[in-house]
């Protein structure tokens, strides 16, 4: 590994960086975007459950440090005496807050899957450079054109190499993301109709 990078050349160390960064991310979204973490499937039911006693401080309190389906919870039972029309707002702001935090870091996520073909191209272009500058009108030294070729290939397999596996990854997790935003809306709408005597 240690001789490709060097055969590369320093453009290299732009995609590397670039993996770590995406690498990270992934990881952490893996972790982050888990349906037990955000929307665990037993929550509505706990909830439901202690509205027939009553909603307590400690309960709301519970909910909002809990998963992120517990927050939007917290947000309109904080409302629970208020109208339909004023929970489901409270609700629907929560909800926005959730589904930002559910896009976090998905952005740079994108970036580096468009950019790293740009930044194999930019190693390409530098490769092509040094192809260049290794030909005079009277002779080419091979080694110069065997390192220009070599940085010109070596960076173009390695920002499609970083970018695929990103633009998958981010694809994924959109739809994760939408996933997860439809079943805390659909959870979110039982938990109002229940609070207004709509559902049992």
């Amino acid at each position: 590994m240690l001789a490709i990078i060097e055969a590369a050349g320093w453009p290299i160390w732009t995609i590397i960086l670039a993996s770590v960064i995406a690498l990270a991310i992934i990881g952490e979204r893996l972790w982050s975007l888990r349906g037990s973490l955000v929307a665990p499937a037993d929550l509505l039911p706990e909830v439901a459950q202690e509205l027939k006693s009553g909603i307590s401080p400690a309960t709301l309190q519970r909910l909002s440090e809990g998963p992120l389906l517990g927050h939007v919870f917290a947000a309109g039972l904080r409302n629970v005496n208020s109208s339909r029309e004023v929970m489901k707002e409270a609700i629907e702001e929560a909800g926005r807050g959730a589904a930002h935090e559910l896009e976090r870091f998905l952005n740079t996520l994108g970036t580096i899957a468009y950019i790293s073909p740009l930044l194999g191209l930019f190693g390409t272009i530098i490769g092509m450079i040094e192809i260049f500058s290794a030909l005079t009108p009277t002779n080419a030294d091979p080694s110069k054109l065997a390192h220009g070729i070599s940085v010109a290939l070596y960076n173009t397999a390695m920002g499609l190499v970083v970018a695929i596996p990103c633009m998958v990854f981010y694809r994924y997790f959109r739809g994760k993301v939408d996933s997860l935003v439809l079943e805390m809306e659909l959870q979110a709408i039982k938990l109002v109709e229940m609070v207004h005597g709509e559902r049992k």
